[in-house]
């Protein structure tokens, strides 16, 4: 395992930009995108937002805690890498990677949905691919000249894009109407199914609580810093996601939320609140634009670093190891956002924006999953053989009843993301069409790992914490 490098020169990342990464990346234009996606579910999709935010917590202080033991680059790779050898190692690298680049291409696919709120507004197909094009290569761009461009452009995206959030999750909950509540289920199924369905996309938009511990290399003072801005980070999104949620449902009709002119909602539920006009909604969509733009941007930087430290361990091809001339891994941010860009494409083909953004949310979500599951049973594993191999009182027990129940929790909502990861629709393809897509994507990398198998380097456990280690926001150790 390659450890977190001890040059200060590369470690860029303040405790303030770490959090903005874990915040940009969770706050994107997934959570814009979202009432559109579940406007066929209705406003029961609150309640699958709900045990979402309660799963995203649960890996949040989950990789906090496991960041503190291996505060290695990587990640839920790492982590699964340490745990269980070379093999589960790069099948989590890979299908982390593959969630990386289709999340690029569903942001995009959700940020062409308010880009097109000014340019393109009847969305002819092939502009709306050319703005997903642009939305793709303008941050890959920004990354390659460096971190700390990356990091500055971060922070300034992350505060713009709280606005129109924080108005809906505020001012906006003063014009709910509780008769747009009801009906509560438009899925026409069960109570059951259409949680978990809508639970499925929901998920999608808290991918990025691990992205402090994917970057760890690049985190300042990591083995505190990592922890707190993805406690920090996931905590400040998870109060304006619900808030806004549920002033959207409350402000705009869930018939209308369904309208193909109405996928920018959140512009749609601004013009309401301002009692009429296009002026709201515009600055609304001004936002969301800037806010894609961060998400990007932190993505980006995102999409190369599994590789880079994948490849680092002999895992990947040795070319996702090398740095530019301005510190970056230039091919992985280049491959990354190719593979986006040809997923954009495709996802477009014979299909609707919708379609197009649902299945690729799902592709995403059903290949973070995979790491997400495997990481909590490394927790488990881990935890477990701490409290056999020490001698320790009651105040160790009860820590390691939380750190397991958390990793429970989290690996149940991984679980039950993979399940309910359907499309809708009413042919077999696009019902399975993010299955198909993510196995596909996987099957690329069998060859991938046994040309690479006589090349890897072993797997060097994860340390024990020490006893006052297990607290993880504030001090160093108490």
């Amino acid at each position: 395992m390659v450890p977190v490098s001890t040059s200060p020169a590369e470690r860029t990342l303040t405790l303030p930009q770490s959090t903005a990464l874990i915040m940009g990346s969770i706050i994107g234009v997934g959570i814009f995108s979202l009432p559109y996606s579940f406007a066929s579910y209705g406003p029961i999709s609150l309640v699958a937002m709900g045990l979402a935010t309660v799963g995203a917590v649960a890996l949040a202080l989950m990789f906090a805690v496991m960041s503190r033991r291996l505060p290695a680059a990587g990640g839920p790779y790492a982590y699964a890498r340490a745990g269980f050898g070379n093999a589960v190692g790069f099948a989590n690298a890979w299908s982390y990677w593959i969630a990386t680049w289709a999340g690029n291409a569903a942001i995009a696919v959700g940020w062409v949905y308010y880009v097109e709120h000014f340019v393109n507004p009847g969305g002819a197909v092939g502009g709306s691919i050319a703005i997903a094009l642009v939305g793709l290569w303008v941050p890959a761009a920004v990354n390659l000249t460096g971190v700390h461009h990356m990091g500055r452009v971060q922070v300034w995206t992350t505060v713009l894009k709280f606005v129109p959030l924080v108005i809906l999750s505020t001012f906006g909950l003063f014009f709910i109407k509780a008769g747009n509540f009801v009906p509560w289920n438009l899925s026409g199924d069960s109570s059951l199914s259409a949680i978990g369905g809508a639970m499925a996309i929901a998920l999608f938009s808290y991918l990025g609580v691990e992205t402090a511990a994917v970057a760890a290399a690049k985190v300042r003072d990591p083995e505190r810093n990592v922890a707190r801005a993805t406690i920090f980070g996931t905590l400040a999104s998870a109060v304006v996601y619900l808030l806004s949620m549920v002033a959207v449902f409350g402000i705009v009709p869930a018939d209308a939320l369904a309208l193909d002119a109405n996928k920018a909602s959140y512009s749609v539920a601004a013009n309401l609140v301002a009692g009429g006009g296009s002026w709201a909604g515009n600055i609304v969509a001004l936002a969301v634009v800037v806010s894609g733009l961060g998400a990007l941007n932190g993505w980006t930087m995102i999409t190369a670093e599994v590789p880079l430290a994948a490849a680092q361990d002999g895992l990947f091809p040795s070319r996702f190891s090398r740095l530019s001339s301005r510190g970056v891994p230039a091919f992985g941010i280049v491959c990354s956002t190719a593979l986006a860009s040809v997923a954009v494409v495709i996802g477009y083909m014979g299909t609707s924006g919708s379609t197009v953004f649902t299945t690729l949310v799902l592709m995403a979500g059903i290949s973070a999953a995979v790491p997400f599951a495997f990481s909590a049973l490394v927790q488990i594993t881990w935890r477990w053989r701490d409290e056999r191999g020490q001698d320790h009182g009651s105040r160790r027990s009860a820590r390691f009843a939380l750190d397991v129940s958390v990793a429970v929790v989290a690996l149940i909502f991984s679980i039950a993301f993979l399940f309910y990861s359907r499309n809708t629709g009413s042919t077999w393809y696009v019902v399975w069409g993010p299955y198909l897509m993510a196995g596909g994507a996987f099957a690329v990398g069998i060859p991938v790992y046994l040309a690479r198998r006589g090349r890897l380097t072993p797997a060097v456990p994860a340390r024990a914490l020490a006893d006052g280690e297990y607290v993880t926001v504030g001090s160093r150790s108490r």
